[in-house]
């Protein structure tokens, strides 16, 4: 049986299916390129939001063991708190699923921290990093307060966020509600 073969495509055409291929692939890189920087910039930002989320957490945390240092007798009640505070911290440092973000995205250490001595922080009525009432009841409006402007805060940011840190800040706001209401319950009965 002879071989035979096909007749060769026109000329004009080879080079034109060439021409749409590399322009087809030039628009491609040229779209995906370092250009603008859409899709380069959206995971540094998520790494910023989530890196500012973790370290207004952990700035809760610390106005925890302020209060725990100039009112000890209110360990039993804040330190659930301010654990859990301090895992919404750790929430926002852990990666995002999908992503090739480091885990720790603030630079702080993922452990937490021991509350510092009652003579390492600031006593009643002090102008340390956090004025804390000499008064408990005081002391625990003024944490309540923090923990709910907190919330509020990350209430509003909830309409900008991507899904994954959307559900995390919606959660981490519920629970400082949660947490607001712990705080002053004892007031309302």
């Amino acid at each position: 049986m002879p071989f035979t073969h096909a007749s060769p495509p026109p000329p004009g055409l080879r080079r034109r299916s060439l021409l749409a291929t590399a322009a087809g692939a030039a628009l491609l890189v040229g779209c995906s390129g370092g250009g603008s920087g859409g899709d380069d910039e959206r995971p540094s930002a998520e790494r910023r939001a989530r890196a500012r989320a973790s370290r207004d957490s952990r700035r809760l945390a610390a106005h925890y063991d302020a209060v725990l240092a100039a009112h000890p007798q209110l360990t039993d009640r804040l330190r659930p708190l301010r654990t859990e505070t301090l895992r919404h911290a750790e929430a926002f440092e852990a990666s995002p699923p999908g992503s090739d973000a480091s885990p720790s995205a603030s630079g702080t250490p993922s452990s937490s921290p021991a509350p510092p001595s009652p003579s390492a922080a600031a006593s009643p009525g002090s102008r340390g990093p956090f004025d804390v009432p000499a008064d408990e009841k005081d002391a625990l409006r003024t944490l309540a307060a923090a923990e709910q402007k907190l919330a509020d805060r990350r209430r509003e940011g909830l309409a900008d966020a991507p899904g994954e840190r959307a559900r995390l800040l919606a959660s981490v706001a519920a629970a400082g509600d949660a947490h607001a209401y712990l705080l002053t319950e004892g007031e309302k009965k």
